[in-house]
C-alpha cells in the first residue's frame, strides 16, 4: 500500500450500513461490535462501495442480512483513481437497522365535496420497499452525494441548535425536471438513507 493509500486509511471514516434480519432479537450494540471485529480483522482493502452477504461468523450469519460499506465517493472522491483503504486502519461509523416489512404505505385522505382525495402516503422507515433504491438511482452529476451531504449537515446544525443568525443556510431543496426523471424516488431514497444514518 502506498503512502497516499495509508494516509487515506488514517483520515477517512467509512459509513457501514448493517441490515439486521427482521426476526433477529440481538441487541444493536452486540451486532455493532461483532461487525466491527469482523471488518477490522478481515484484512480487506476497499476501493469503493461493497456489500457483503455471506459470513463465516455464526452470529453474523444468524442475525445479519448484509453489511454495506457505502457512499465512499464522499470520502474517497469520485473518479477512477480512488485510494485503497484498509478496513483494519479505517474508522468505521456503523449503522444497524431492521427493515419494516409492511404492506405498502398508509394513506392520508381529505374529504372534499363528498369525495375522498389522497393527500399523502406514509411509510414506516427504514422500509423494505425502499431497500436498494439509493444504489439504483444513477445521475449524470453527483447529485446524490451533494444532497446527502447537504441534508446531513442541515440535520446536524438543527440537532446542535446552531444559531441561524450566525451560520445561515437554505432550508429548502427544490428538485425540478420533467416527469419520470427520479425526483420522487430520490426523495424516498434520501429519507431511507437519513433514517438509517440518524437511527443511533
Amino acid at each position: 500500500v502506498s503512502d497516499m493509500d495509508s494516509r487515506a486509511s488514517d483520515f477517512c471514516c467509512l459509513q457501514v450500513e448493517v441490515c439486521q434480519n427482521p426476526t433477529s432479537t440481538a441487541r444493536t450494540t452486540a451486532v455493532t461490535e461483532c461487525v466491527q471485529r469482523f471488518l477490522q480483522h478481515s484484512n480487506k482493502t476497499v476501493f469503493g462501495d461493497i456489500c457483503l452477504t455471506e459470513f463465516e461468523d455464526e452470529f453474523l450469519t444468524q442475525h445479519v442480512q448484509s453489511v454495506s460499506i457505502c457512499d465512499t465517493d464522499l470520502v474517497l472522491g469520485c473518479g477512477g483513481n480512488k485510494p485503497a483503504v484498509s478496513l483494519a486502519d479505517a474508522q468505521l461509523d456503523i449503522h444497524v437497522f431492521q427493515l419494516h416489512e409492511d404492506d405498502g404505505p398508509a394513506a392520508e385522505t381529505i374529504d372534499e365535496q363528498e369525495e375522498e382525495i389522497s393527500a399523502a402516503s406514509h411509510w414506516l422507515l427504514p422500509s423494505a420497499e425502499f431497500q436498494g433504491l439509493w444504489n439504483n438511482l444513477i445521475y449524470d452529476m453527483n447529485v446524490k452525494e451533494k444532497l446527502l451531504q447537504y441534508a446531513t449537515t442541515t440535520l446536524l446544525f438543527s440537532d446542535r441548535n446552531v444559531d441561524g443568525n450566525i451560520v445561515s443556510w437554505n432550508r429548502v431543496i427544490l428538485l425540478h425536471g420533467p416527469p419520470g426523471t427520479g425526483k420522487t424516488s430520490l426523495c424516498k431514497a434520501l429519507a431511507q438513507k437519513l433514517c438509517i444514518r440518524f437511527s443511533k
